[in-house]
């Protein structure tokens, strides 16, 4: 069974504006005849995908999941559609670009600008989330190229290594006892709770610095990005190891205490190897190459 890409739209509309008369008038269609769309997408898929109220339209659980994908086609052929309607004579079209949080993102922003130079009807789409999130983005096609941070599985991928590393600590208040302290130890963080990266391969890694303390420090709380984590911090809720690239730039209050021992991980630039990639990413990821390697001085 194929649903076109044409009821997608409808169906996304619909979703949006839980009304459809609202979705007819926006869509140029009429009543009777978006109406019968979805009830034929409905017939077709064998599922029912909304609550039907008087004067509202709410999703179904599958009806939601549905939207999840139907977003991800047509952000995907639109995509595409500006990719092969490109100009012969300039490189232009759209790079995708998922972002995780650290400092490094500054050589991103250099790369970027350097690349815009030459290549002024290029533009960009940032995504930001966690490695995890973004790999996933990438198999699915929404994105061309992943900003990550280390650990990270890249065995799939092929990327260019950052010449920063990011240092690793804990976000403290100012009023915590630990800031009096010139660096933090794991011994020092028994009794308070944590919030802790979300991602598996990170959290091993600071086992591996938390060592044989690991079994007794109190994992309050798994983020994602750690901006939010910083807003818990400020509250008054424990401490969050993390990168040194945000939390305190917010809030006065804050203090980014480095490791004992220290610390360090990288990031790299990365992207699907096994894929013909877009005329515009491809002149993207052979200038990362030439633009790293011109800032490390190599």
């Amino acid at each position: 069974m194929q649903v076109e890409l044409r009821i997608l739209k409808y169906f996304l509309t619909v979703a949006r504006e839980e009304n459809i008369t609202r979705a007819a008038n926006l869509l140029h269609v009429t009543q009777p005849t978006l109406s019968r769309q979805l009830m034929q997408l409905e017939d077709e898929l064998g599922v029912k995908l909304f609550c039907r109220s008087k004067h509202r339209i709410t999703l179904t659980d599958e009806g939601l999941l549905l939207k999840r994908r139907a977003q991800e086609i047509t952000e995907l052929a639109e995509r595409t559609t500006r990719e092969v309607s490109r100009s012969s004579e300039n490189l232009m079209g759209e790079i995708a670009i998922g972002c995780a949080e650290a400092s490094s993102i500054s050589v991103l922003a250099g790369l970027m600008n350097y690349f815009r130079q030459k290549y002024p009807l290029v533009h960009y789409t940032l995504y930001s989330g966690i490695a995890d999130d973004i790999k996933e983005r990438i198999e699915n096609g929404l994105l061309d190229i992943a900003f990550l941070t280390e650990p990270v599985d890249i065995s799939k991928y092929g990327f260019v290594r950052l010449p920063h590393k990011e240092e690793w600590g804990v976000l403290i208040r100012k009023d915590s006892p630990l800031a009096e302290k010139q660096a933090v130890m794991p011994q020092d963080l028994l009794g308070i709770p944590l919030l802790m990266p979300k991602r598996g391969l990170v959290k091993n890694e600071l086992a591996s610095w938390f060592g044989s303390l690991n079994d007794r420090m109190d994992f309050a709380v798994n983020y994602t990005m750690l901006m939010n984590a910083a807003v818990m911090v400020h509250s008054g809720f424990g401490a969050a190891p993390g990168h040194k690239q945000c939390g305190t730039d917010f809030y006065d209050d804050l203090r980014f205490m480095p490791l004992a021992p220290p610390l360090a991980t990288g990031c790299v630039l990365a992207w699907k190897k096994s894929q013909r990639q877009a005329p515009a990413v491809e002149e993207f990821i052979s200038s990362a190459h030439s633009y790293v390697l011109g800032i490390s001085g190599n």
